[in-house]
């Protein structure tokens, strides 16, 4: 795994980190939680920070101790076995059907938006916008990760030029009191917004292309969570104030329509190729990690096989073409099958939450102390919002039971925390 090139620092795995956190979510979802619990949505921004906080501290023992291309499926093959580890990685890659099409839809919705794009004009902004990932994955992670640091400050000037040309301030924020607010909608309201911090998962799989992974992944997965937090409810802050969710309004239109009202309409196409390059983020950190959890494999049982080169930038570019390929497939299958947004989401978040319980519970298993505590608690976290998300979860038991039964077993192999 060592083929990797470790260029990442610090500052760049804070941009990688916050805008694959910020992604599809930093435009609707501020809008959806407002919309579900009103200003009581500024109390549920702090407290879900709160309890994701375990699971970040877990991931980031996990990639501390363990840096591995294969993310996820390292640290289950570390606690469970060889097996455990193959259903891991194939559920996780099991997204590429259901993921990876939505967020293709939602980042090509910004751009339908702005230049009012007919359906054929909006394939080939999803081919494009594939075309550049496939481009950036010609080079090594550092790469990508220098123009995400440039999209997570994008993002940043945006909420602070609508905070500051909106003459909002901390005082002008009025904070509802906590007893009038009502437990059901704040507990719908933190369902919904849990969606905004997947991604730490992904994240892992960069930890070994980290200069100083020991140091700084940690750090960068602490700060690049609290960062995301921040953004999100500064845009909750924001859509509140203008009273802009609710009624006909789509979630992903409220900030676009701040910005015009706050700087006239000639500003709408910033504001949507802002919310572009938020889903162009996600969307690339996503495929440079399935790449590299497939060339894991790939590496792993056969060392000379295709789909285990490298490019001459170390970056795995025959597995980034697959992922790539099956994504476009999946793109356009959902699209002739005319499949839901909404159903394409909830599906992959399913398969998402699956796996942070798998990563929690291989935490229990090989951290140790506060680390280990801290995966307890992340494990309780993961199975309370799969009981929240209710049936719609079957299609990621399905999936993994499909996966258990059908992969190969080979030999265990268990270790600790030294």
């Amino acid at each position: 795994m060592s083929e990797l090139k470790q260029d990442i620092g610090l500052v760049q795995g804070i941009g990688l980190l916050s805008t694959s956190l910020l992604g599809t979510g930093v435009f609707a979802v501020p809008a959806l939680a407002a919309q579900i619990a009103e200003s009581g949505s500024l109390w549920v921004w702090p407290l879900l920070i709160i309890l994701v906080f375990p699971i970040a501290i877990a991931f980031a023992a996990l990639g501390r101790h363990f840096p591995s291309a294969g993310g996820a499926a390292h640290f289950v093959s570390l606690a469970f076995g060889s097996h455990m580890a193959k259903v891991t990685g194939w559920l996780f890659l099991s997204v590429i059907p259901v993921g990876l099409p939505a967020v293709l839809q939602i980042a090509a919705g910004f751009w339908q938006a702005a230049f009012d794009l007919n359906q054929i004009g909006i394939h080939l902004v999803q081919l494009g916008t594939l075309l550049i990932v496939w481009l950036l994955g010609m080079r090594s992670a550092g790469s990508s990760a220098n123009i995400q640091v440039v999209i997570a400050l994008l993002i940043v000037a945006m909420v602070v030029a609508i905070w500051w040309q909106g003459d909002i301030t901390l005082a002008t924020i009025d904070w509802p009191e906590i007893s009038s607010l009502s437990v059901s909608p704040m507990f719908n309201a933190l369902a919904v917004m849990f969606w905004c911090f997947v991604g730490l998962e992904a994240f892992a799989h960069l930890a070994a292309e980290f200069r100083d992974p020991e140091r700084d992944f940690p750090r960068a997965l602490l700060i690049g969570m609290l960062l995301a937090g921040g953004i999100y409810w500064g845009c909750t802050v924001a859509i509140l104030t203008f009273h802009a969710y609710g009624g006909k309004m789509a979630a992903a239109a409220s900030i676009p329509s701040i910005v015009v009202q706050l700087f006239g309409s000639h500003a709408l196409w910033i504001a949507c190729l802002i919310g572009y390059l938020a889903c162009f983020a996600s969307l690339n950190i996503y495929t440079q990690s399935f790449a590299r959890l497939v060339w894991s494999q790939a590496y792993e049982h056969k060392p000379k096989s295709w789909l285990a080169q490298l490019s001459r930038s170390h970056s795995p570019f025959n597995a980034l073409t697959i992922v790539l390929l099956c994504c476009l497939i999946s793109s356009l299958a959902a699209d002739f099958l005319a499949l839901p947004l909404d159903a394409l989401i909830v599906y992959a978040n399913g398969i998402f939450i699956l796996i942070y319980l798998l990563c929690m519970l291989s935490g229990c298993r090989l951290l140790k102390g506060r680390s280990r505590l801290m995966a307890f608690i992340g494990s309780g976290l993961c199975i309370l919002l799969l009981i929240m998300i209710g049936w719609k979860v079957l299609y990621a038991f399905a999936m993994f039971a499909v996966l258990w039964l059908v992969l190969p077993r080979g030999r265990d192999k268990v270790v600790r925390e030294e």
